[in-house]
């Protein structure tokens, strides 16, 4: 619903077709991600797995499965997700594991990355004692990041990820058959080049003894502006200096860069030092990475405070006084039961919503490649949010 006097932008979808709010996620988009992350890994040798923290829709898995080689999960349930979902190689990370977690991991993963020497020694007995075959590596911090934004640092100082050089004096590497490093948060392709300088200089003596190296994720491969060219030179760099390793990559940002939206509705317009709408999704409980990264995400058909003729703060339906996505402007007033459309909303939005104040999780739906047609792929209830409280 649109009010009389707002004319329309021109949007990729019906967004009168869909439920509000919802996240929608274009196949079409998906697609020329995963052609293009397919192509890097034909003229790299690397292979790129799903980092299911970032993107975990698994109805898009039969898709996103024709050009990955698997998944990489952050704990058991990720791990038993990618497996029974998608298939393929089976990643497993966690800061520490308990063993009733660890239990489960075995039943799934293929490659285990532990984060210290001490989590590596209490449960090498008990992989190796597993039924299935096992790969085991360690995740080691190469003290060396360029990131700006100390939330998303895994090599800040005083930093728990990751195994420092120092931390592996005296340690005995038997056992371990690859190295997992994770420096990179919506980068191009020069920070990885400047890591892996650092990483080889800490701990390229272990390389000739291991199978495999990961380059972790934050591999913003699908922007528009990232130096391909520069990310497959650096990967086969590697591999001619090391021709023994296969190296993987884990970015969960790229598969969905840019391939879904958030359509949602204003609920009332009110005043206060300005006009605010508030709006039937919420920043603190559908999109937390607006107030924690934080970012102004997009809206199709508006612009900066100001740039238009009709100025709104936005809020969300919350009670927290802080649930405010930003100030946009708009060409004609905002109305009730108008629909707005925030965009790049597929990664980090799904995995990451809360039912906080007991708000409804968004729908989640999917736009057919060829006929442009809307699916529904999931709604929410009172359910959703009672389960998870007794």
């Amino acid at each position: 619903m649109t009010s009389p006097d707002m004319e329309k932008p021109a949007y990729p979808f019906d967004i009168d077709a869909c439920p509000s709010p919802a996240f929608v996620v274009d196949d079409a988009l998906l697609r020329k991600n995963l052609t293009l992350l397919k192509q890097v890994q034909v003229d790299s040798g690397a292979r790129i797995l799903l980092a299911l923290k970032g993107f975990a829709m698994w109805d898009t898995f039969p898709m996103v499965s024709e050009y990955l080689v698997g998944t990489t999960s952050s704990g058991q349930d990720e791990a038993r997700l990618g497996a029974e979902t998608f298939g393929g190689e089976v990643h497993v990370y966690s800061p520490a594991f308990t063993d009733a977690e660890m239990a489960v991991v075995l039943q799934y993963a293929d490659h285990i990355s532990f984060n210290s020497p001490a989590q590596w020694l209490r449960f090498r007995d008990t992989v190796a004692s597993a039924p299935r075959q096992i790969s085991c590596g360690l995740r080691v911090n190469p003290e060396y990041s360029e990131g700006k934004v100390a939330l998303y640092d895994p090599c800040a100082p005083g930093s728990r990820l990751g195994t420092r050089a120092v931390d592996l004096e005296g340690v005995d590497p038997s056992g371990l058959e690859g190295l997992h490093f994770h420096t990179l948060c919506e980068q191009n392709s020069d920070a990885l080049e400047h890591t892996l300088a650092a990483f080889e200089a800490r701990f390229g003596h272990l390389l000739p003894g291991m199978r495999w190296v990961n380059f972790g994720g934050g591999h913003h491969i699908t922007r528009g502006d990232y130096d391909v060219d520069r990310l497959v030179r650096v990967i086969r760099d590697v591999k001619a200096r090391y021709p023994h390793l296969e190296v993987y990559l884990e970015p969960g940002e790229a598969i969905a860069l840019n391939t879904g939206y958030l359509v949602c509705s204003v609920l009332d317009i009110v005043e206060n030092d300005g006009a605010i709408a508030i709006l039937d999704t919420s920043a603190t409980a559908h999109m937390p990475d607006v107030l924690e990264m934080p970012y102004r995400p997009q809206i199709i058909g508006a612009g900066e405070p100001g740039e238009r003729a009709f100025s709104y703060r936005l809020g969300g339906m919350t009670c927290l006084a802080g649930d405010v996505i930003g100030e946009y402007s708009f060409d004609a007033p905002l109305a009730i039961g108008d629909r707005l459309v925030f965009t790049d909303m597929a990664h980090y939005t799904m995995v990451k919503t809360t039912t906080f104040n007991g708000i409804r999780l968004p729908s989640i739906c999917r736009i057919d490649e060829r006929n442009r047609e809307i699916r529904t792929v999931k709604t929410f209830g009172y359910a959703d949010y009672m389960q998870r409280l007794s």
